[in-house]
């Protein structure tokens, strides 16, 4: 059995730097927290290889002198604290104390900074931990560190880095956080000797937000400020107008007393203040301050200051839904004179998605409804017996098929089969597209009894009564329609008269990216254009020209959540086909009993009939056995 020994600072060191620097963009947010402190006005930010080869920040901060830049570089020196009592009142972003000499630690790591009324600066090599030189060198007041071969030193943690693509979009995204947390702090990303981007001092936030998320969603925003002068409690930035939402929460930022952060307590707050203001499953764009007192908080619960813990959780809670929800109201209420008497339009890009071009938004204006949806599914019936004609709607073009795949048969309305002997639940079928296609004679046929709650479809069948489910439905005979195209080797599409432009954030942009050809595979045209811009030129026939922005970023979000766990062209198909289908019929729309009748007739249609693409039921069945069972046979 080994003896137990002291570890030497060096290896100390390194061990420090598995818990706070975890990958290249930890150095940049130790290194910026460092010039947002030391008061700097200007910060720039340079790397290489995803930060992997080489990382630049420098800043005209403060600075230090000769003895304070050698002090730094040793472990557990700072000049935040002083005594144990003042890890309650911490009001500066870093303070641990190991962030420098952890970072040297595995890397050649070169500091140079100059203190006012010094005349000269301060320079200062370390490789793997160890000094190499120190001397004196011209510079203006300020600190520049260079890192160079990060986790040189330690070859097994960089293995696990990701690819170079990936580390530089963390190091983007992260450095816009600082730069929306100091809208007055002028900030300029640099990779390769390339701007990634660049934005002067701005007076107020959303000038902040429009030049680094661009200037539709700040146009999405309205302002909050709202304070608690009991608790001390403050809360400003901005957020989401009601109604506006994204498929991810990166766009919801939070910030304790100008840190970003991720708070559960903060998050759940604004979700629920949003509860009914915006489509399920999506989340509100915000960029909201908390101010409070800095006892109540503890920023030092995790290694890298990620997370924080407050004192009470349920008073903050409480503060931010109800400063949320005040402010959503207040917009509520000043904007109500403006939608009396016009439609209101669907935020969710995919509530506009059906297969069909010939198919509107479903808002209160627009005149084709919810049964010419479903009817846009019909299939083709014998000659002898036609499906009903939809009513047609005079504000659509011509419809074009959505697929050219050649549809599936089905018996044709109105011809119901003699009753089998034994009446065996559709539920326990194995596929209602095998028992169409075995024979139309003897496949049973849905005779509509009536809707109900705008919800429900009753169906008298030759084995029970059928409670039909009508969104789940339709969302179910809408996937694999859509799926059935993507099959096809050029699935058809529609150019549009004007590109639209679309500018991602970089994660979401290296997600576009990287499926690029498989999306374009699928009906759409995008280009790239610029570095995180691209531009719409088509989309598949199925989607509304105007939802093509909103549907794309959805898209994307989804290819990033899934990324890498399946197949890439399944993974495609399936993340257009559930996006779209999400624009399917609600409580809240119209259908006709003609539409009903076909949905239902669709749905048999299907090779999974019996759920949505979401796994929940699409009818339930009760045979009319079990009815001769619950009275009693006379």
């Amino acid at each position: 059995m080994s003896t137990i020994r002291i570890l030497s600072d060096r290896v100390a060191n390194q061990i420090a730097a598995g818990e706070v620097i975890e990958r290249p963009v930890a150095v940049v947010k130790e290194l910026v927290e460092n010039s947002i402190d030391a008061g700097a006005t200007r910060i720039e930010v340079e790397f290489r290889n995803g930060g992997k080869s080489y990382i630049r920040i420098e800043d005209n901060g403060k600075g230090m002198s000769p003895d304070e830049a050698l002090l730094s570089l040793e472990r557990h020196a700072t000049s935040k604290i002083r005594e144990a009592v003042d890890l309650n009142e911490v009001s500066s972003f870093g303070f641990r104390g190991e962030a420098l000499p952890s970072i040297a630690s595995v890397s050649r790591f070169t500091l140079r900074t100059r203190a006012e009324g010094w005349e000269h600066g301060t320079e200062i090599k370390i490789n793997g931990g160890k000094l190499l030189d120190k001397k004196a060198c011209g510079m203006p007041v300020g600190t520049v560190i260079e890192v160079a071969q990060l986790f040189n030193s330690v070859p097994a943690r960089r293995k696990f880095l990701k690819t170079d693509p990936t580390e530089t979009a963390h190091i983007t995204y992260n450095t816009r956080l600082f730069a929306v947390a100091h809208p007055k702090v002028a900030f300029r990303v640099l990779e390769g000797g390339r701007t990634v981007f660049q934005s002067p001092a701005c007076e107020n936030l959303r000038d902040r937000i429009a030049e680094i998320w661009g200037r539709s969603l700040a146009d999405d925003l309205i302002p909050v400020d709202v304070s608690d002068p009991k608790t001390g409690y403050r809360l400003t930035g901005l957020t989401a107008k009601p109604g506006v939402g994204r498929s991810t929460r990166r766009e919801l930022v939070t910030l304790v007393n100008r840190r970003p952060v991720d708070s559960r307590t903060l998050g759940f707050a604004v979700l629920d203040a949003y509860h009914g203001r915006i489509q399920k499953g999506r989340y509100p764009p915000a960029f909201l301050f908390l101010e409070i007192n800095t006892q109540e908080v503890d920023v030092n619960v995790h290694p890298a200051k990620r997370e924080v813990r407050f004192r009470n959780d349920g008073a903050i809670r409480r503060f931010v839904l109800g400063a949320i929800t005040e402010t959503l109201v207040a917009a509520t209420e000043a904007q109500r004179p403006q939608l009396e008497g016009t439609a209101i339009k669907a935020e969710a890009p995919c509530n506009a998605v059906d297969v069909n071009d010939s198919v509107e938004l479903k808002t209160p204006s627009a005149a084709t409804t919810s049964s010419e949806v479903v009817e846009s599914f019909q299939p083709t019936a014998p000659k002898a017996s036609p499906q009903p004609t939809p009513p047609s709607s005079p504000r659509q073009p011509e419809a074009k098929p959505a697929s050219k795949a050649e549809p599936r048969h089905t018996p044709a309305p109105g011809i119901t089969p003699a009753p089998q002997a034994t009446a065996t639940p559709l539920a326990t079928r194995p596929s209602a597209a095998a028992t169409t296609a075995s024979s139309t004679q003897s496949s049973p046929t849905w005779r509509l009894i009536t809707v109900l709650k705008k919800q429900y479809g009753l169906f008298d069948t030759p084995r029970g009564l059928v409670m039909l489910h009508l969104r789940h439905a339709d969302q179910r005979v809408r996937f694999e329609r859509i799926l059935e195209s993507y099959k096809e080797s050029a699935p058809p599409s529609q150019g549009l008269l004007i590109p639209h432009p679309v500018e991602l954030e970089p994660l979401a942009s290296e997600a576009l990216l990287a499926h690029l050809d498989l999306v374009n595979a699928q009906g759409f045209h995008i280009e790239e254009f610029g570095r995180h811009f691209y531009r719409i030129e088509a989309v598949p026939a199925w989607l509304e020209p105007e939802q093509a922005e909103g549907f794309v970023r959805d898209m994307v979000d989804l290819l990033r959540q899934r990324g890498g766990s399946r197949k890439q062209s399944e993974l495609v198909w399936e993340a257009v086909a559930k996006l779209a289908v999400q624009g399917s019929y609600r409580r809240s729309d119209s259908m006709s009993e003609a539409g009903v009748q076909q949905l239902a007739e669709a749905l048999l249609h299907c090779d999974t009939p019996h759920t949505s693409p979401f796994g929940k039921p699409t009818f339930s069945e009760i045979s009319w056995s079990e009815w001769e069972r619950r009275f009693g046979k006379d």
